[in-house]
């Protein structure tokens, strides 16, 4: 630079750095190649930076920025160099206006740069650099075509080695050919500037001639120069400039070049841009800060869909009325396209016409089909096969005239996706639905109809490729087209359910019932709920594979749901053909707590909790992964491998925007959107996390299994932990805060729940929660796995083993109970309404339950140990519950001292006897209850007990090795010794006397006691045996998980049934096989043991399965005739369950 222009710059430049916006001047230096992009970034918008560059540069770059100034509106500024201009010398002129001569467009008044882009453009540009050829930018409407390929060549480097004939840019646009014919004359008058020839001055007269006259000038004066062909639309213009040049074309149609000959290669342009980019560019034209902007901002930014264009022209806008940011994002939300009017140099008035115009280029009847685009869903990707069914064309033809369209930037194809789904841009589709608003529910009513032409006669299967979409949105469709009795039709019908369930699970039907509620509700609003309730408490069932019989788990609907209804007049028809189904005949007796059962995770659940807006559920378990989902339906929204291990906990902020999560590798980590960060760490498994309920002071409490410090508080925002509770002595599973944040409650397994002060960290109030448990089957510690505040804070919801406690912490008593869950419950906790309770647990399930419905005390449940007896239509049950007592039907209950281990009742109903614990057996009259006999012998508890057929002889087996057959009036006795663990349990093989029977044993043996021999059967204790009617097989189950089928003959193994095997009999049943009988023709077995399964005996395959509320059956009762099949689960249901009618075995 000039010595003089270089003091003029340091004289000026206190004024110029308190005056100038950097950035706005850098655009124009740019477009005038004085200024690199590195150069750029490093000045950003600090006017010291950028005059300290200019000073080491040369006098092309002082005449840059004066002529940016001038632009720029700068006048006062500009006249302070204007007398000291330095001159320029004629190749450094020639160098400084290539682009400008070449009529390349000046950036525009807002750039955001986007490196990636340009560095493909400028690296494709470089492969023309020894041979003419193609580049092609492509993009829809509004992407930043143009201005990137003007960027691309604002590069000294590349213009040098590649393109020294200099730059020439023409605008195409949509034109005729005479328009073409102006065009291309002008071209040819600016690459003549300097000829002297007359020839050479004479206008061309046709496109043909201008054609010949450019491939002249070009191979003869501009050997090595780039021709920018702006905005070209059609192959018959493009064809027009095939001269065997080097060519930068932008256009929507990707297939131009295919029409011309030489090297092509192509750069596609992104629709839209990331939001940290729209917001600056909206920040540069308003003269703020990105994280300054108005609130409104970022909306703007979504409903903007990213669209370079759209963003520049409301930045443009809001440039020249600052204070319309609400209006503007009206606007956008309305769709008036129309009002957001031209602000710029872009061609099109409006955005709609913008649109618009890539419409007109294609054929009518194309334009019709495209049409029928409106009514795709954001963000979802069509498969070609369900616009040939709404087209009612050949698949090859729809997917030629798809390809049109991806060619002209109309529509994105998905190539990851075999066969290509097809999808939308948002900007696309808003402006579809804005232009055929009338006409929507049309189209969408067309496609409903042409997929009931199509699909008359079955339903997709998994074998068609539009399957997934039609079972996910075509009750969308059906809702949108007005047609509600169509749409009834499908989603009360059982049938839909089924398919649906087996290929989308359950949630998406679920969302289904929630989000159509309202048109459903006009038809039947019982029927919707019958429905959503049957799939929230089913759908746990819905997501095992092999696919259940959905018949089967509908038949347990109460008897005046539709469901119920459909699913018995099925079960009949396919009865009648010789499937067997089971009706639940005392099922209205019974009502299910349980508002959702969900199956989210693969093993145990070990923690689900609400969002504070109660819109989420998150959780998390033994597959270590996060999972979020809606708290309607259950469809999972985000999923994460958060953890090396299990984890064990997570937790919403107070404003939702993050979740803590921790697991028994020792550390805590926060989890946003997608990403996952690490802050603390324990000495030893943390078992639980929980930031405060308000924003006030944000807190993050842990607990852990370290030996005194186990509770911790934790400010975010810093490493170290800002205070510890002292209290427990033993490991800590569960905090969680007060309402108020004034109090954070432990669970421990010490068995007790402490307050502490969160202010003080002392401790205010204990709760022995191990001193209030009631009685259970099993001698386990009432370890308190966890707790939960009631909404208004004066009380506690604690869950001990399988069952969810309710308790008044300022009385310390128990106020009610919700059993369900058939394992271990981790976790509970309540909605922030308090209207909804939620459990999770070892048993893979997710419970919600309906606080008002829980908050009362539990009545006495029944237990397992019971005896059944069948006589014509009438059925006889004995159990004892809960309280200990022993329930007849129609008698009243007995009180008895030692707790009830076995019941068996008298053929003639007139005697029940029962065996507890202490080794005591007792024969009770019925209906009085009075004791008639009590008969001592065995020393531990006895576990099974039987009548003889006459009433004169009771057996029963106990847990001292022995096997008693009384005389009970007498008290006589006889002792049968031989096996050398607890007798579980017996068979007579002839109920008239017991000279003939089997007997099993926890040693894994069965003994015959007619023979005296014994079968060394399993390698764990066996649980069950039965004996076929004709004598010729046993078949025993065993805690080894296998059931296994014996010759009665000579005790030779037959078959083994387990999961290891090829056989298909699945003998796991969700645990141990715990029962089995035969039927009276030998031909099926029924066993128990998490549910109940019924399967045959030839073939080993199952015939059906019935899932009961609780698990872990004990035993199930048979009548004669194979119908009628009586059992009671863990949490003390009765189910007595009838063959349905009309099937043979």
């Amino acid at each position: 630079m000039e010595e003089r222009a270089r003091s003029c710059l340091l004289r000026s430049k206190a004024t110029l750095e308190q005056d100038i916006k950097a950035s706005y001047l850098m655009d124009h230096m740019v477009s005038d190649g004085v200024l690199t992009n590195e150069e750029e970034s490093r000045v950003r918008e600090q006017a010291a930076a950028l005059l300290e560059v200019l000073l080491r540069k040369d006098n092309r770059a002082y005449i840059s920025f004066y002529n940016a100034l001038i632009r720029e509106s700068y006048g006062d500024l500009a006249n302070l160099l204007h007398s000291d201009l330095p001159l320029l010398s004629p190749e450094g002129e020639r160098s400084f206006g290539i682009l400008s001569e070449g009529g390349v467009p000046q950036r525009p008044v807002v750039f955001v740069s986007r490196p990636a882009l340009l560095n493909l453009i400028r690296e494709k540009l470089y492969r023309l650099q020894n041979t003419p050829g193609w580049v092609t930018v492509f993009g829809m409407a509004g992407s930043g075509k143009s201005v990137m390929a003007a960027e691309a060549v604002r590069d000294r480097a590349l213009i040098k080695e590649c393109f020294p004939g200099g730059v020439h840019w023409l605008s195409v646009g949509q034109c005729e050919r005479a328009d073409l014919l102006v065009r291309m004359q002008s071209l040819c008058f600016r690459l003549e500037q300097g000829q002297s020839s007359e020839a050479s001055q004479r206008p061309p007269c046709s496109v043909e001639e201008a054609k010949e006259r450019l491939r002249f000038l070009v191979l003869r004066r501009f050997p090595r120069s780039l021709l920018i062909l702006d905005d070209v639309w059609d192959s018959s213009t493009l064809r027009s400039f095939d001269i065997q040049c080097r060519v930068l074309l932008t256009t929507r149609n990707r297939g131009l070049a295919d029409s011309v000959s030489g090297t092509s290669f192509e750069v596609p342009v992104e629709s839209g841009l990331d939001e940290e980019k729209a917001l600056e560019i909206l920040a540069l034209y308003v003269n703020g800060k990105p994280h300054k902007l108005p609130e409104q901002a970022r909306s703007i930014v979504s409903e903007c869909k990213g669209s370079p264009l759209v963003v520049s022209l409301i930045g443009a806008l809001l440039r020249e009325f600052p204070d319309r940011w609400s209006y503007y994002l009206r606007q956008l939300q309305k769709k008036q396209f129309k009002r957001i009017r031209k602000s710029s140099s872009y061609d099109y008035e409006a955005l709609d016409q913008a649109m618009d115009a890539s419409l007109q280029v294609l054929e009518p009847e194309h334009q019709d089909l495209y049409r029928d685009l409106s009514i795709m869903q954001k963000d979802v990707k069509v498969p070609a096969k369900v616009l040939s069914v709404l087209w009612d064309l050949e698949l090859e033809e729809v997917e030629d005239v798809l390809q049109e369209f991806v060619n002209k930037s109309l529509l994105f194809r998905d190539c990851n996706q075999r066969p290509y789904h097809y999808y939308l841009h948002d900007l696309q589709l808003d402006f579809l639905i804005e232009q055929n608003r009338d006409q929507i529910a049309e189209l969408h009513k067309k496609l409903v109809r042409q997929y009931q032409k199509f699909y008359n006669e079955r339903p997709p299967s998994p074998g068609d490729i539009d399957c997934s979409y039609w079972y996910r949105f075509l009750p969308y469709h059906m809702a949108k087209a007005g047609l509600s009795k169509e749409l009834y039709s499908l989603m009360f019908s059982l049938d839909w359910v089924k398919e649906k369930a087996q290929f989308m699970g359950s949630a998406h039907l679920i969302n289904d019932y929630v989000e159509y509620g309202e048109i459903l509700d006009k038809e039947n609003s019982e029927v919707r709920l019958q429905f959503q309730e049957f799939l929230s408490l089913n759908g746990h069932h819905l997501e095992q594979r092999p696919f259940p019989d959905i018949v089967q788990l509908a038949l347990s609907q109460p008897a005046c749901s539709e469901v119920y209804r459909q699913a018995l007049m099925q079960a009949q028809k396919r009865a009648s053909r010789g499937r067997l189904y089971l009706d639940w005949v005392n099922k209205n007796n019974q009502d299910s707590l349980s508002l959702l059962v969900m199956h989210p995770h693969q093993g145990s659940v070990y923690y689900a909790g609400f969002s504070k807006d109660g819109s989420k559920i998150a959780s998390c378990g033994a597959n270590k992964a996060l999972r979020v989902f809606k708290t309607t339906s259950g469809e999972k929204l985000l999923e994460l491998q958060a953890h090396d291990e299990d984890i064990l906990c997570c937790s919403f902020s107070p404003d939702d925007r993050y979740i803590a999560t921790c697991s028994s590798d020792r550390k805590v980590k926060v989890s946003v959107s997608v990403s996952v960060a690490t802050l603390f760490e324990h000495e030893e498994q943390i078992n639980h996390c929980q930031f405060t309920n308000t924003g006030r002071r944000v807190l993050l409490a842990t607990c852990s299994n370290d030996k005194f410090t186990n509770t911790k508080l934790w400010n975010p925002n810093k490493p170290t932990s800002q205070n510890t509770m002292f209290g427990h002595m033993e490991p800590v599973n569960h905090c969680c805060f007060s309402p108020n944040d004034a109090y954070l409650a432990t669970s421990s397994s010490d068995g007790t729940v402490k307050l502490f002060e969160v202010s003080s960290a002392n401790e205010w109030k204990s709760i022995d929660v191990n001193s209030y448990f009631p009685e259970s089957d099993d001698e386990i510690k009432a370890i308190v796995k966890c707790s939960t505040w009631s909404a208004d804070g004066s009380r506690i919801i604690c869950a001990a083993r399988n069952a969810v406690f309710l308790w008044n912490f300022e009385t310390s008593k128990k106020k009610a109970e919700c059993n369900g869950h058939l394992s271990w419950v981790h976790c509970v906790q309540f909605s922030p309404d308090g209207s909804l309770l939620l459990s999770s647990s070892d048993d893979q399930t997710i419970r919600l339950w309906e606080t008002n419905r829980v908050h009362t005390s539990s009545a006495a449940a029944l237990k397992r140990d019971s005896d059944v007896l069948f006589s014509q239509s009438d059925v006889t049950i004995v159990a004892p519950d809960s309280r200990n007592r022993l329930q007849v039907q129609s008698t009243r209950d007995l009180q008895l001292p030692s707790r009830i281990r076995c019941t068996c009742i008298s053929r003639n109903a007139l005697f029940v006897a029962l065996g507890t614990e202490s080794g005591t057996v007792q024969v009770l009259e019925v209906p009085s209850g009075k004791t008639s006999q009590t008969l001592t012998g065995h020393t531990r508890t006895v576990h099974h007990c039987q009548f003889t057929d006459d009433g004169e002889t009771l057996v029963t087996s106990s847990e001292d090795t022995t096997v008693r057959v009384w005389k009970w009036r007498t008290g006589e006795y006889l002792v049968l010794e031989g096996h050398k663990e607890p007798v579980r349990k017996f068979h007579l093989l002839n109920n008239s006397t017991s000279s003939h029977m089997f007997s099993w044993s926890f040693d894994g043996t069965v003994k015959v006691n007619r023979t005296s021999t014994n079968f060394s059967c399993h390698k764990g204790a066996v649980l069950s045996c039965d004996v076929s009617s004709d004598r010729h097989l046993f078949a025993t189950t065993s805690a080894d998980r296998t059931a296994k089928l014996w010759s009665m003959l000579d005790g030779a193994l037959l078959k083994i049934c387990s999961r290891d095997t090829k056989d298909s009999m699945d003998s796991f049943h969700g645990g141990w096989v715990t029962d089995l009988q035969f039927s009276p023709d030998n031909r099926v077995l029924v066993s128990t043991g998490g549910y109940i399964k019924w399967w045959s005996v030839e073939t080993g395959e199952a015939l059906q399965t019935f899932y009961t509320m609780g698990a872990n059956l004990k035993k199930i009762h048979v009548s004669a005739d194979f119908t009628t099949f009586v059992t009671v689960d863990s949490i003390g249901i009765l189910y007595v369950l009838k063959k349905v009618e009309g099937g043979s075995l």
